[in-house]
């Protein structure tokens, strides 16, 4: 899981809500290993309505509100009742800006666009209600394009805003594109 958290930089995270498409390449992933991980959801086993589709399988959406208004999208990496989770933490917008300007009411783009988890959701149209979707599906999934990435430019680093988990803050299981003025956070 912590390798897909890896390979999702520089894939496409793409979006076709209500006829608007909108798309952004990844920069910026965090994983989140089941339930040994003091830092995941599903920490202890740990099972609620809130993260009921973590325990799906791989390759479905979960989406959950952060501070009751930020819309957080994960992607389930692990087999039917393993919990493990990849949070999309950036992406550098390629396709809709003009729609995503409009969803998050900013006038011009800049890097605060898709910058973070919760402007991610925002720009791309994504919310709760699109939890437990499967990502092979045609609303919302991840694609491969031309691009190609060195693996020199992909930075590991300790996770963001998990301070109160214990050692688990300290695993290495953050990734994100050098030089990518969408990541968000502190850059080495």
């Amino acid at each position: 899981m912590v390798q897909i958290a890896r390979e999702l930089i520089g894939k496409v995270l793409v979006t076709k809500f209500d006829g608007m498409i909108t798309s952004g390449r990844i920069v910026e992933t965090e994983a989140y290993t089941a339930i040994a991980d003091k830092a995941s959801h599903a920490y202890g086993g740990k099972r609620t309505q809130r993260n009921e589709h973590m325990y799906a399988a791989a390759g479905t959406s979960y989406v959950y509100i952060c501070y009751g208004m930020h819309h957080l999208f994960n992607v389930v990496t692990n087999k039917k009742e393993i919990p493990d989770a990849v949070l999309i933490r950036a992406v550098e917008p390629l396709k809709g800006i003009d729609t995503m300007l409009w969803r998050t009411g900013k006038k011009k783009l800049g890097n605060t666009l898709t910058k973070g988890p919760g402007n991610v959701g925002k720009a791309l149209g994504i919310s709760k209600q699109h939890s437990g979707l499967n990502l092979l599906g045609k609303q919302l999934f991840i694609m491969e394009d031309d691009f190609v990435i060195n693996t020199k430019d992909i930075i590991v680093s300790r996770r963001i805003g998990i301070d109160g988990s214990g050692d688990a803050a300290l695993l290495p299981y953050r990734f994100y594109l050098k030089g990518s003025k969408y990541v968000s956070g502190t850059k080495k």
